[in-house]
C-alpha cells in the first residue's frame, strides 16, 4: 500500500469537505430532509469525532498496542448525546479541519508500519490495513452525503418547481 498516495488523497478529501460545508447558511447546515436523517452539521461533527476518537486511535492501538482493546466509540449515539446539531457551523469545520491535520501528520511519521498486524474486533480480525483503508473511503461516504443534503435542501427550497429536467438523481 502507498501510504503517502492515501495521505494525499486524505489532505485532499478534507479541502473537498470543506468546499462542501463552507458557505452554507446556517439553516441549511441544521435542515434535515427527515427526522431521522442527520443534518450536514451531524455529518461534519460526526467526520470530527470519528477523525478524533476512532480511525486514528483505533490504528494506533492496532500497530503499537497489541492485544490492548479498542477505546469503546458511539458514532450514532454520539450525534444526538453531544448534540451534534446545536453546535456552531464555522467552529465545527474549523475543529474538523484542525483535527485532520494532525492526523495527517501522525499519519507522516509513521514509518515500517505493519499493515497486516491484526486486532481481534468483535465482528472478527482487522488488519491495520483495513483500518486504513476505511478510513479514507469514510471521507467519500460522508461527502456524497453531504452532496445529497445539498441537493435534498435545494430541491425542497425551489418547491413548488421540480428539478426533474436536470436528471434523475
Amino acid at each position: 500500500m502507498d501510504k503517502d498516495r492515501f495521505v494525499l488523497q486524505m489532505l485532499d478529501d478534507g479541502e473537498r469537505i470543506r468546499t462542501l460545508f463552507q458557505g452554507v447558511s446556517d439553516q441549511q447546515a441544521r435542515w434535515k430532509p427527515a427526522p431521522d436523517s442527520w443534518s450536514m452539521l451531524e455529518v461534519v461533527n460526526h467526520l470530527l469525532d470519528e477523525e478524533r476518537e476512532d480511525f486514528c486511535v483505533r490504528l494506533d492501538y492496532t500497530l503499537h498496542r497489541p492485544g490492548e482493546p479498542w477505546p469503546p466509540i458511539d458514532p450514532g449515539g454520539w450525534v444526538t448525546a453531544r448534540a451534534y446539531n446545536q453546535r456552531d457551523p464555522e467552529e465545527s469545520l474549523t475543529q474538523f479541519l484542525s483535527q485532520r491535520e494532525a492526523s495527517l501528520a501522525w499519519l507522516r511519521g509513521l514509518s515500517a508500519s505493519d499493515w497486516d498486524a491484526k486486532y481481534d474486533a468483535p465482528w472478527g480480525p482487522i488488519r491495520a490495513g483495513d483500518i486504513f483503508a476505511s478510513w479514507v473511503a469514510h471521507d467519500l461516504l460522508h461527502m456524497r452525503q453531504l452532496l445529497e443534503l445539498h441537493w435534498a435542501y435545494i430541491t425542497a427550497e425551489m418547491a413548488p418547481y421540480k428539478s426533474d429536467y436536470a436528471g434523475a438523481w
